[in-house]
């Protein structure tokens, strides 16, 4: 059986498009068949304002492993491609977090889904209702639509122009 994700990836050093594109590259081998996935954000960075401006994208995918089993997994792919533990909130290669778990909601060491932050940050919401904006989070029993409607998160989130340096 598989269970419908949500994921977000963030990318804010050396070549964040390369990492995106990497990162739902391994992904689609390693942890699940990606089904959806948004245009990339150009957005301020949230927690700690002086580092590079991040890359966000909203991927939707299909997985048939548990949630501990695809955080293992998303770890490991981050490790691939060269993430290192740093500064929380701090700049880095390539971060993917659990956004939504089909309807699961999980509350465990190291791992809270759906991610506690989603209604605060604009730049997981406004990647994410491009892909899922009806989507309901089955917590807050509101859409994904709804969230950001509501959102006061006052960072810049705009679609990323590769054109554009």
């Amino acid at each position: 059986m598989t269970t419908e994700v949500y994921l977000l990836l963030g990318s804010n050093l050396e070549d964040r498009e390369k990492n995106l594109l990497l990162a739902i590259k391994r992904i689609n081998e390693q942890a699940g068949t990606v089904r959806d996935v948004s245009a990339a954000y150009k957005t301020q960075p949230w927690g700690l304002a002086d580092q590079p401006e991040f890359l966000n994208q909203a991927i939707k995918i299909e997985t048939v492993h548990s949630p501990r089993q695809l955080l293992e997994k998303l770890q490991s792919i981050e490790a691939e491609i060269g993430r290192k533990t740093t500064t929380k909130w701090g700049p880095r290669v390539i971060d993917i977090d659990i956004l939504f778990f089909g309807e699961r909601i999980v509350s465990e060491k190291g791992l809270c889904i759906p991610h506690p932050g989603i209604p605060a940050r604009r730049f997981a919401l406004l990647p994410l209702c491009e892909i899922a904006p009806g989507h309901l989070h089955p917590l807050l029993l509101k859409t994904c639509a709804q969230l950001l409607e509501e959102c006061t998160d006052p960072l810049k989130v705009a679609l990323y122009d590769p054109t554009d340096s």
